[in-house]
Order: structure tokens, then sequence, then C-alpha cells
């Protein structure tokens, strides 16, 4: 085994799913029922109930190399022992490499954070909020139904950028894209852009609505 002394590193059990991505803070529901994970999870269980949640590409079967942790917060037992839960996004990881593959994925892994951000971050969360609030009112007036933002969305501009993230559905390699960054607003910036795109989209079929009506 290769030695990695000077890094911070742990072994770590690993679910992998397909196309799916966590993010720090972010709830992740699950139904375990594939007998080795019902190991995994028994045996989680009974430690310090943290995993790590790695998105596999369906396409090419390749294991993403980061992933987040995640801690098991509740968890209700069900015939043949399949078990429902409910997990919380922790810290990020990198798997250095992997122990074992049977009955599950262990790996040898280490933390990544962020780095330090050299300006101020508040003015680009702000402008990732109002595009929010654009789509929002715009897929309201679409769909004509009532949407809303919720009211706890998160201050700080890391955990908005985690949020935001989360909430990109069908875009696993985006997401996944998303979590290896490790420059907070480089990730705001980046989904600034994806929503800005989507705002266009909506204010156009917008003015065709409008116009049909």
């Amino acid at each position: 085994m290769t030695s990695y002394s000077r890094i911070a590193v742990r072994e770590l059990p690993l679910f992998p799913l397909s196309e799916v991505v966590l993010f720090p803070t972010r709830p992740l529901p699950l139904h375990i029922f594939e007998p080795r994970y019902r190991i995994m999870m028994n045996t989680i269980l009974e430690s310090d109930r943290r995993f790590g949640v790695v998105m596999v590409d369906p396409h090419k079967g390749t294991i993403a190399n980061v992933g987040c942790c995640a801690e098991i917060i509740h968890y209700q037992r069900l015939p043949d022992d399949r078990l429902k839960m409910l997990t919380l996004g922790q810290q990020r990881f990198r798997i250095l490499e992997y122990v074992r593959e049977k009955p599950y994925y262990v790996g040898l892994v280490e933390w990544i954070e962020d780095e330090p951000p050299h300006k101020d971050l508040r003015p680009v969360a702000t402008n990732l909020e109002q595009l929010l609030r654009d789509v929002v009112r715009l897929s309201a007036k679409l769909t004509e139904e009532e949407i809303e933002l919720p009211e706890d969305l998160p201050d700080l501009p890391i955990e908005l950028s985690y949020w935001v993230a989360s909430k990109l559905y069908g875009v696993a390699s985006e997401q996944q894209a998303l979590l290896e960054l490790q420059d907070t607003n480089a990730r705001l910036e980046r989904e600034a852009e994806i929503l800005t795109s989507t705002r266009n989209h909506l204010a156009a079929r917008t003015v065709l609505k409008d116009t049909l009506n």
C-alpha cells in the first residue's frame, strides 16, 4: 500500500449510486435492499454511521473519484432486513485507493475542502439568489402553479452553492463537476451561468405563451 502518512486519511465504506451526486449539508433518502449493502449499512450502524456516496456513470460504468460523506440521521427496518434511511451530506472526499471491493467497496480517502476565498463572495451569491427567484417566478407563470423558494435558503455562499448544485436535476455530470470544484466563487459563477441560461429559456417560453394567448 502506498504511504499517505502526511495526508489526513481514513477508510470509508463506499455506496455507488447511478447518476446521483450528494453535496454537503444536503439530505439524501435511501432504500437499501441489495444484500451486500444491507451488510454494509448494518456494519455502519454499529460504528459512526458514516459512509461515502460516489456517483456511477451508467454509460461508462465508472465510479467518480470524488464523493461526499453521508451520515445516517434516521433509519427504519423493513421486512427482509431492508432499510429505509435518511442521510445527510457531510464533508467531501477524494478516493486515494480501494482497500477492498467485496462484499462492498471500501476506499482509503482524503477529505477535501474549498480554498479560502480571495474576495467577498456576497455579491455573486446575491446575484445567484436573484437568478433563482427569476427562475422560480417564470416557472410558476408557465406552469400556473404556486412555486416558492424555501424560507430557509442558505445564507452562507458555500452552503448556497451546495443547495443550488443539489437542485440541478438531470445533469449528474455537471453536478459532479461542481462537487469536485474547490473554489466557492467558481462554483457560484458556474451556477449563475446555468441559471442565466435557464432564465432566458423560460423568459422566451413565457413570451411565446403570452403571444399565443
